[in-house]
């Protein structure tokens, strides 16, 4: 389909993630050199800066791995609300138009790593839980009006919400395995995530929070620790339907494919992949069908898709863009996810066995990898 650009923003930064407010039209983008964030409007097909949060802060300098992991910030949006939350080392804090505060909470700030909003938008859940010996193990539920805590199941690379509501995805991770697990909600507030049986397991780790096409009958996953590669499930069977390994087929330098490069568009099981040549691969999952198309801009440094279906695009040059890329957004169906539900049920209570008898992992059968190279015919195997 035709990539058209409807905006442009020097914003002075490559972004290295892009996360857009799920029905309202904002934008939040990372600073690469230090841990802060930048908020845009993006309505009218026009971009203009809002906030900035982490003014302060400082550089990453030559902090690497591990070390500048730590002090970068997640956040999350309100599924409905203007509001963004911003998680850090020592930080809890609350942007709205009206400005930016401390979220009240009676447990110390200090050590979250990862934040998320529950689908009704009345919990923030908040991993790893502090003080405990194994900490990833358990996570917070939060209610941001009261600030009463509980401890929850543990989760560590993001939390996706399925379009249709309902049910949450997100994973837990080692350096030999990930598990990738779905979830419901807990009644009341703050309400827990509710693990289910049904389940991936993904070798290794290094993997991105999962990311859903707009009619939720599929999701991707960009990975991993080793290689750089993106796989795309169907829902609600869990089959892996697609592979793409990124480079030739292992980059060199490794860093050259952002690892916040995918994004599923307005048009149903339509994939973008960003790549380092300033080209966006569009990729059919129901037709299997390919296209890479000219360069936008520089080399992309992430990609999501806004409320409205445009895709959101930072780049090395500093800019950001808005592409309309077809049609408006897809209404997802209610009956994966019941299907989906109706074929599991809740985890077993987590004790001294074995984790991986909490679940029941999907076999998936083998689809083909396509080794994608800037600018070059993708190759099959």
């Amino acid at each position: 389909m035709p990539v058209e650009i409807v905006a442009r923003l020097r914003t002075g930064f490559a972004a290295e993630r892009l996360l857009c407010h799920p029905r309202l039209p904002l934008i939040a983008g990372w600073e690469p050199d230090r841990p802060a964030l930048r908020i845009w409007e993006c309505g009218d097909g026009q971009l203009h800066e809002l906030a900035m949060i982490g003014d302060d802060t400082v550089p990453y300098g030559r902090e690497y791995g591990s070390d500048r992991l730590s002090r970068t910030p997640d956040a999350a949006w309100h599924p409905e609300k203007p509001q963004l939350v911003v998680a850090g080392t020592d930080i809890l804090l609350s942007w709205t138009p009206a400005g930016t505060a401390a979220v009240t909470t009676e447990q110390p700030t200090i050590g979250f790593r990862q934040v998320a909003f529950s689908p009704d938008g009345r919990t923030l859940w908040l991993s790893p839980a502090p003080h405990w010996e194994h900490d990833w193990q358990r996570s917070i539920a939060l209610d941001p009006a009261t600030g009463a805590t509980v401890v929850a199941p543990g989760w560590n690379t993001g939390v996706a919400v399925h379009p249709a509501g309902g049910l949450v995805v997100t994973m837990t991770s080692d350096q030999a395995e990930t598990e990738v697990y779905f979830a419901t909600m807990t009644d009341g507030t703050p309400a827990r995530m509710r693990p289910l049986r049904r389940a991936l397991s993904l070798a290794c780790d290094g993997y991105e929070t999962p990311v859903f096409s707009a009619d939720g009958r599929y999701f991707a996953i960009r990975g991993g620790a080793y290689e750089h590669f993106v796989e795309v499930f169907a829902f609600p069977s869990l089959h892996r339907v697609a592979g793409f390994g990124l480079g030739e087929p292992y980059p060199d330098p490794g860093n050259t494919w952002s690892f916040r490069n995918i994004t599923f568009g307005a048009a149903p099981a339509v994939l973008w992949i960003g790549t380092p040549a300033g080209r966006l691969i569009e990729y059919d999952v129901d037709g299997g069908r390919l296209d890479e198309h000219p360069p936008v801009t520089s080399q992309i440094t992430a990609l999501a898709t806004t409320s409205a279906g445009v895709l959101a695009v930072a780049s090395t040059d500093g800019d950001l863009l808005l592409l309309a890329v077809g049609t408006g957004p897809a209404r997802a169906a209610r009956d994966g996810v019941a299907a989906f539900l109706d074929a599991t049920g809740p985890v077993a209570p987590r004790s001294d066995e074995d984790e991986d008898d909490r679940f029941d992992f999907v076999e998936s059968p083998q689809a083909p990898w396509i080794h994608l190279t800037p600018g070059a015919a993708p190759g099959r195997s």
